[in-house]
């Protein structure tokens, strides 16, 4: 018979399955990141090479090696695809889904947990990451299990796992998961755990807490385990490729990403206060109120340890990457358990009869938000001339409109009645599970045959014959045309003159803006426009190869 923590953990990974996995397989890879990191896992199989990554045939040391080693494995079990791409990432966000609702419940009760899982799964930022061929929905799993796992290692002597094995293997199963978690990431999966619990320690210290710590022999079995798991694939890079590989990594990619500026991925101090506000929508409606209890209760409440650990670790984490000078807003989506955790517990007390005020101004806020929206869009889609993309789906953003605002009423409405708060989190909950399933089986079909560089790669892929070269230029979506057709693809920058480029073979096939200006073949060579997709133009050059123009 399962315990009350094992159920939490199936509920979790059931709700997480049903809002990540319908339709995950759908259409093609979205451009850049994703398709970047799927033509990486790709030429693991096309190279045979698991120590050193690449991409379009060259050696690649943006990101450490999990996630394309999963990708891969999926790729070679499914065929290579939008499914095996994003499998991963689905199967992380499953597993931190199962982990939220397991964690909870063991410290804060069955209902606890599942009021966790459910904020957690359907929050949109939770439901993207685990639908993307990325590799954060890994560092977000790794990330939370690191922190659960040093917090049940870390408890006071009279706390449940004072058992002394149960706490030598939390101890020692959190660093297992710093470790995969610097494979997936890099060091940050070390660094945002110790940074968030040792500020719990410091916080239940100074309140007097009796916290057990490791001794020298748990430490040096620690990092000993840590070590054992990550260097490996370090030192066969290293014996492969010489220190270029680690420094690229770790010194360009890593620490050069908090203190540099990477590919132009900067924004303000405040970059994060939007990103938090729309990913972790809608509960982020709950959020100042969460706060606000939460804030009280860990500073008056002695045995309040996960509310004071799920407070740092909301907290810490955002001003960390706040102060980070390449920013991505996918970046604080680790810190969304623990605001999961906060709002769950704040339900808690909602559902208990406590806060009744604050539950009903706080329900309020997102059927008005979301009335906002739904004028603004009405709005716009009425009185401008529509680019093809946003007219497709425009019913389909009504039809999200009208389901959510329903869910948002009926949320009000529950919260509102005396008795019946406890339904009002498994309203919105249902309400924005379908919705975020109508955008993955309905919306984002609509919105493929809009996606031009898949189409004109089948197109390359059905003509291409041995020797033939493929280019792009000038068109967004490089790494896509590399996807969907075959190493090695020439991209070049927007200033180049591509004419020698493309008289290097005698077919080239060549993507560019279909109205540009196109070099004028020469020596002999033809030039066809053979294929056109939205503004963008598949030209092929045949003829006699040649040094150039």
């Amino acid at each position: 018979m399962r315990t009350a923590p094992q159920r939490a953990a199936l509920v979790g990974a059931v709700i997480a399955a049903i809002v990540t996995l319908p339709g995950l397989g759908i259409g093609t890879l979205w451009d850049n990141s994703e398709t970047a990191y799927g033509e990486v896992a790709r030429e693991v199989l096309l190279y045979h090479d698991a120590v050193v990554m690449h991409f379009n045939g060259a050696p690649w040391f943006i990101q450490p090696p999990l996630y394309f080693w999963l990708a891969a494995l999926c790729a070679k079990l499914l065929g290579i695809g939008t499914l095996a791409m994003r499998l991963p990432s689905a199967l992380a966000s499953i597993a931190t889904g199962a982990l939220v609702g397991y964690g909870t419940c063991r410290i804060a009760g069955f209902r606890a947990g599942i009021y966790a899982s459910v904020v957690l799964s359907t929050s949109v930022m939770q439901a993207i990451v685990g639908r993307l061929a990325i590799m954060d929905a890994l560092l977000d799993l790794f990330v939370a299990a690191a922190i659960f796992a040093l917090f049940a290692s870390l408890q006071p002597e009279d706390w449940r796992l004072s058992i002394a094995r149960r706490r030598a293997a939390a101890w020692y199963w959190a660093w297992i998961a710093m470790a995969l978690g610097v494979l997936a990431k890099g060091p940050v999966a070390l660094v945002i755990p110790l940074l968030v619990v040792v500020a719990w320690l410091f916080w239940e210290a100074r309140d007097g807490r009796v916290i057990v710590l490791p001794g020298p022999r748990a430490w040096l079995g620690a990092i000993a385990l840590f070590l054992s798991i990550v260097a490996p694939w370090f030192v066969l890079s290293q014996l492969r490729v010489g220190s270029v590989g680690i420094g690229e990594l770790v010194g360009h990619y890593s620490i050069g990403r908090y203190v540099g500026t990477i590919e132009g991925q900067t924004g303000p101090l405040w970059y994060y206060v939007p990103a938090l506000i729309l990913g972790f929508f809608p509960w982020i409606a709950f959020v100042p109120a969460a706060l606000w209890s939460a804030s009280r209760v860990a500073v008056n409440d002695r045995d309040a340890a996960l509310v004071r650990l799920a407070l740092l670790w909301a907290i810490l984490p955002f001003l960390f990457f706040s102060f980070a000078q390449t920013k991505l807003p996918n970046y604080v989506a680790l810190e969304l358990p623990a605001l999961a955790i906060l709002v769950a517990l704040w339900f808690e007390r909602v559902s208990d009869g406590e806060h009744r005020r604050a539950a009903v101004a706080s329900g309020l806020i997102v059927p008005v938000a979301l009335a906002v929206v739904a004028i603004a869009v009405t709005s716009f889609t009425s009185n401008m001339r529509l680019t093809d993309a946003l007219g497709a789906i425009a019913d389909d953003v009504r039809v999200l409109g009208i389901v959510m605002g329903a869910g948002a009423l009926i949320t009000f409405l529950l919260l509102a009645r005396v008795g019946w708060a406890n339904r009002a989190l498994y309203a919105l909950g249902t309400t924005t599970a379908v919705a975020l399933l109508f955008i993955a089986v309905v919306v984002e079909p609509h919105v493929e045959p809009f996606k031009p560089i898949p189409q004109l790669a089948a197109i390359v892929m059905r003509e291409h014959r041995p020797g033939d070269e493929v280019v792009i230029q000038s068109v967004a979506g490089a790494n896509a045309l590399l996807f969907y057709t075959e190493p090695k693809v020439v991209m070049l920058p927007p200033p180049d003159d591509p004419r020698r480029t493309l008289c290097s073979a005698k077919r080239v096939f060549y993507v560019a803006p279909k109205d540009g200006a196109t070099p004028e073949p020469s020596n002999g060579r033809t030039r066809r426009l053979i294929a056109t997709s939205g503004k963008d133009g598949l030209f092929l050059y045949e003829g006699p190869a040649c040094a150039g123009d």
